[in-house]
């Protein structure tokens, strides 16, 4: 035990095992690069898998969540894609306002301006055919001269033309309410989310999740330009296509607001936050005209239906007790 001891505390030894460490840790150093092969190509192979597993997992619940509702995409109907393209309908009754209506009213793609453009060419049809048959076959107007059950005719082709502008237009403003009740509480969460450190796309994302609660309209928005933003070359054009989608001067400021943020490198998180106080205080004053011009409209009805009421709740017991002592005049 004492010569095993004293090998061991022996300097030549010592400064044997120090040298043989020391050469064996080089060797490790040098070799581990060698047999550890090339990381990043590993790590982007293991990345691109998961990016891949991600895809088809989001699209496996795309389509599941596409047969519960309708989504972004509309389903193409070739019959009526070729007939508005054999008669040339897109060149007679539609223009840029017309794409612009259909987009705030939510309508995306190709297939539902082949829709409203055959809609528009049939309905007219429909309204002469359907006037003419209550008028001419059901007697209705009769006693009426030609001249006006005609006209009544052409009136109900011309509505049948008009019906569907009418039905575009109150789903678009009912599309804009939607999206300006929700878009200071949206403008308020995405400033959390810039002020967090997260970038605009993951900031896009975030709040098209919460927000849809509120707003579905307003989430679908978020979504498409959060894909915008991937996808196009040119960062400005999402936030453009989204101002131009929604038609409302608050979205275009904030927008306005992003776009210069891109462009010079600007705090955006200011701007956000004044924004959001502009279109809070817009929301109310919208509440607060609302309030206002409701005492004339409720003049009529309490015309109407409150004072009958009430002068019979007064009057009443009055006509009866002197009913029930023989009449008004006596007898």
């Amino acid at each position: 035990m004492g010569s095993l001891l004293a090998q061991l505390i022996d300097p030549q030894f010592l400064v044997a095992s120090l040298v043989g460490v020391a050469v064996f840790a080089t060797f490790l150093t040098l070799a581990l690069p060698l047999l550890s092969g090339n990381q990043l190509k590993s790590r982007m192979k293991t990345v691109a898998l998961e990016r891949d597993a991600i895809r088809t997992r989001e699209r496996a619940r795309m389509a599941s969540e596409g047969e519960k509702r309708r989504g972004l995409r509309h389903t193409q109907k070739p019959g009526i894609r070729d007939f508005v393209e054999k008669l040339d309908l897109k060149r007679a009754l539609a223009d840029e306002k017309t794409v612009a209506a259909l987009h705030n009213a939510g309508f995306r793609g190709q297939n539902p301006l082949n829709v409203f453009l055959f809609m528009r060419f049939v309905l007219p049809f429909a309204g002469l055919i359907l006037t003419g048959s209550y008028i001419f076959g059901l007697g209705l107007l009769a006693d009426q001269p030609l001249l006006v059950r005609i006209v009544v005719c052409i009136f109900g082709g011309y509505a049948g033309f008009y019906a569907p502008n009418l039905y575009v237009s109150n789903r678009a403003t009912k599309r804009k309410q939607s999206i300006q009740r929700a878009w200071p509480d949206a403008l308020d969460l995405m400033l959390i989310c810039v002020e967090s450190g997260m970038s605009t796309e993951s900031a896009f994302r975030k709040v098209s999740e919460e927000i849809g609660i509120q707003s579905v309209e307003l989430a679908e928005e978020f979504v498409l330009t959060n894909a915008e933003l991937s996808f196009l070359p040119d960062r400005r054009q999402a936030y453009e296509n989204l101002s131009r989608r929604t038609g409302l001067e608050p979205v275009k400021s904030v927008m306005q607001a992003l776009i210069q943020a891109e462009r010079y490198g600007t705090p955006v998180a200011q701007a956000l936050r004044t924004l959001s106080q502009e279109s809070r205080d817009m929301r109310m004053n919208e509440a607060e005209k609302k309030a206002a011009a409701l005492p004339p409209k409720l003049t009529v009805p309490m015309i109407v239906f409150f004072l009958p009421v009430l002068f019979m709740v007064i009057l009443g017991p009055a006509f009866i007790q002197i009913s029930a002592q023989g009449g008004l005049f006596g007898q």
